[in-house]
């Protein structure tokens, strides 16, 4: 019996050991225009409600609000949303779906991942990256820009040797901006995109001018999508309801 049990119970002791990891959710949402046409009364109460739904639900997990009204035709607003249980999640949107606003929101898009260990990143560590991105701590950034993240196979043919050698040029770029923080998450086996990335920032002109850069780097001739691209703004869930008409 020792020779069949011990094999079995060494893994359930690392796995409990090992630091939790985090999902990660960025979800958007676009509002019908009928919704401009209800009552001020329909439009308060749904206010109302909504607000309180985010409350509720913001405790089991973080969310975030994000603007994006006028910035992107197919969405109004983001909830960057991290947490350790999937239920939570899940919980929150069919509230949302029952709610009085959710008869007039769409998701176009949501993007789901997890937080990893990064082997590239080891001797690179930055401030809110805790654990070496096993947990995220978002900042108080004005700007969050978004988007999804997919290598080419051959990548991952890649001696890993070979990959660490062109990922260096990459972080070496990303070491000039150091007013702009990376959020990596990771997708594999969980949505269709390889990694989502957020980067959150004071300037969209510091953004701007990192992307372009980046651009020029050997690692970019691995890249198969990196659109589509999300300009948020940091905004209170009052001010988005606002917004919306």
């Amino acid at each position: 019996m020792t020779t069949v049990t011990e094999p079995q119970t060494q893994p359930v002791r690392e796995a409990a050991a090992a630091p939790a990891r985090q999902f990660v959710n960025f979800m958007f949402f676009k509002t019908d225009r009928s919704w401009r046409r209800e009552t001020a009364e329909v439009k308060a109460e749904a206010k109302r409600e909504f607000v309180e739904i985010v409350r509720r639900h913001t405790g089991p997990m973080m969310v975030l609000p994000y603007s994006t009204v006028g910035i992107k035709p197919n969405t109004d607003f983001m909830f960057w949303r991290i947490g350790y249980d999937l239920d939570p999640f899940q919980q929150m949107a069919a509230d949302i779906n029952k709610s009085i606003l959710g008869r007039y929101l769409d998701i176009p898009v949501s993007y789901f991942s997890m937080t990893k260990h990064s082997q590239y990143v080891d001797e690179h560590v930055h401030e809110g990256q805790e654990g070496r991105r096993l947990r995220i701590v978002p900042g108080k950034k004005p700007l969050l820009f978004v988007y999804p993240f997919v290598k080419t196979r051959d990548w991952y043919l890649l001696p890993q040797s070979e990959r660490q050698r062109i990922m260096n040029e990459h972080i070496a770029i990303g070491h000039k901006y150091p007013r702009v923080k990376i959020n990596t998450t990771y997708s594999f086996g969980l949505d269709d995109q390889d990694f989502v990335v957020a980067f959150e920032a004071d300037s969209a002109a510091e953004f701007l001018d990192l992307v372009q850069e980046l651009r020029e780097t050997e690692s970019s001739k691995f890249t198969q999508r990196d659109t589509p691209m999300y300009t948020c703004r940091r905004a209170t869930v009052e001010e988005i309801l606002d917004s919306l008409g």
